[in-house]
């Protein structure tokens, strides 16, 4: 069944308002949100990702000096965040890929874990950057078993393209520590560079990106999971990066 009803406000006044291919996108007009309409199932987003040409591990691999580069510099800002310093605290990297966030965090003094789906990323982050605990699988299900409650947690460009945005954060904010800090970054489709046509955007890549937020949507979904945005960078290119921090107890 074809889903309308917006995830973050619940509004049902939803309408067409992009399509390429047989891939089509409705927008909230109460929020904003677009999202992919009917949104794959779970098990269909699992079976994309683990095809190896559908937008991938060995192209992410590339200029692995930078990276580490720019993880270091996002590091810093998560250790500012912590009071008390960034020694022996818990660091969770939610989509690690390659190992270079979480070995930023090992570097700055985090006891650092990362999960991904795509176990080759895992198997390179462990090859080369051995120290933090890795997992392969996805958010949810880690999120049930694991008992570790994290200090800060890292999760770039992930959120646009799960199904269900509310289980994704929810999962998040369930394994932080009160007062916990999360940086976040996804693309903002309200950006005012983000070109007029959506399908001109080049990370308008259905079905990869299941979500499209923009700042004021997504205040609302943290906020309804207990995260308080207090922090957001600048960012020349259309994209939301956000700091976080948890406010109240775990349930």
């Amino acid at each position: 069944m074809e889903a309308s009803q917006c995830q973050v406000c619940g509004g049902n006044d939803c309408p067409p308002y992009a399509e390429q291919g047989a891939w089509r996108y409705r927008r909230c007009t109460d929020c904003g949100l677009v999202f992919l309409s009917p949104m794959l199932t779970d098990g269909a987003l699992a079976a994309l990702y683990a095809n190896p040409d559908s937008g991938g591990t060995r192209a992410y691999f590339r200029k692995e000096a930078s990276k580490l580069r720019r993880a270091r510099g996002r590091v810093r800002h998560l250790r500012r965040a912590m009071a008390g310093g960034s020694r022996g605290r818990l660091f969770l990297d939610v989509g690690c890929s390659g190992g270079f966030m979480t070995q930023a965090a090992l570097e700055a003094g985090f006891t650092p874990w990362g999960i991904d789906p795509d176990g080759d990323a895992v198997a390179h982050a462990e090859a080369h950057y051995p120290g933090p605990t890795y997992r392969v699988g996805g958010l949810t299900e880690f999120a049930a078993e694991a008992e570790q409650r994290f200090d800060a947690v890292y999760c770039s460009e992930v959120l646009e393209h799960v199904a269900d945005g509310n289980a994704f954060i929810a999962a998040i904010a369930g394994l932080m520590v009160p007062d916990g800090v999360l940086y976040l970054t996804t693309p903002d489709i309200g950006h005012w560079r983000r070109p007029r046509k959506l399908t001109d955007w080049d990370v308008f890549t259905p079905p990869h990106h299941c979500l499209f937020f923009s700042q004021g949507n997504l205040r609302r979904l943290l906020s309804r999971h207990g995260l308080e945005i207090y922090h957001r960078q600048w960012a020349f290119k259309p994209g939301l990066k956000v700091l976080a921090r948890k406010i109240g107890a775990n349930p």
